[in-house]
């Protein structure tokens, strides 16, 4: 049975069901709030809303288009004050505007999934983001209702019925929460709670 379930994950998508295919809709649109801290420290709000899925010199050249525009003088200081989009990921004052853009534009091509997939490998891991249409298995209502789709597309379920004795059968009931813990512990599958259910993903992939 081990065996059989690293087989089925070697391709990297393991039990891609219509309810559990990557969902791309609704579009996010990930922003930023930047703030001068000159104008900030002298009591004026001075900042700017940036889309953040752009390049990450884009991003930097909007943010100086902000602290350029500022009264004060020579302002050159500037923290994120707000952010909308990243959920369930938190954004620090001074996050790297490259790693916000890299984590905006994987959020706008795939959706809120993308998210969940940053805050289980960390948001700087550029390497652990690119896996992301390798990892990512769906999103189910819970991890025991994956588990129990996976079960089925393994055919366990068939071959128990194959075996088993029509009459017995009433008799002969499977784990599934057990089985989803067990995934889990042994770094078959990770999820994120988000959106209704969780985000499922294999670390692996």
């Amino acid at each position: 049975m081990e065996q059989e379930r690293h087989e089925q994950q070697e391709g990297g998508n393991q039990a891609e069901t219509a309810d559990t295919k990557p969902e791309r809709e609704p579009r996010l649109v990930p922003r930023i709030y930047v703030a001068s801290l000159s104008d900030y420290n002298d009591g004026r709000l001075v900042g700017e809303w940036l889309d953040a899925a752009v390049e990450g010199n884009e991003l930097a050249a909007g943010v100086q288009a902000m602290l350029t525009a500022s009264p004060t003088p020579g302002a050159e200081e500037w923290a994120i004050h707000d952010f909308e989009g990243f959920d369930p990921l938190h954004l620090e004052e001074y996050e790297n505007l490259e790693t916000v853009a890299t984590v905006a534009k994987g959020i706008a091509e795939h959706g809120p999934a993308f998210a969940h997939f940053a805050a289980l490998v960390g948001m700087s891991d550029a390497e652990g983001l690119a896996r992301f249409e390798d990892a990512y298995l769906g999103h189910a209502e819970s991890a025991a209702a994956y588990a129990e789709e996976l079960w089925d597309d393994l055919g366990y379920r068939s071959r128990i019925e194959a075996a088993v004795p029509e009459y017995l059968q009433p008799y002969v009931t499977f784990d599934v929460a057990g089985f989803a813990r067990d995934l889990e512990l042994s770094g078959d599958i990770a999820t994120s709670e988000g959106d209704g259910g969780v985000y499922v993903f294999d670390p692996r992939g």
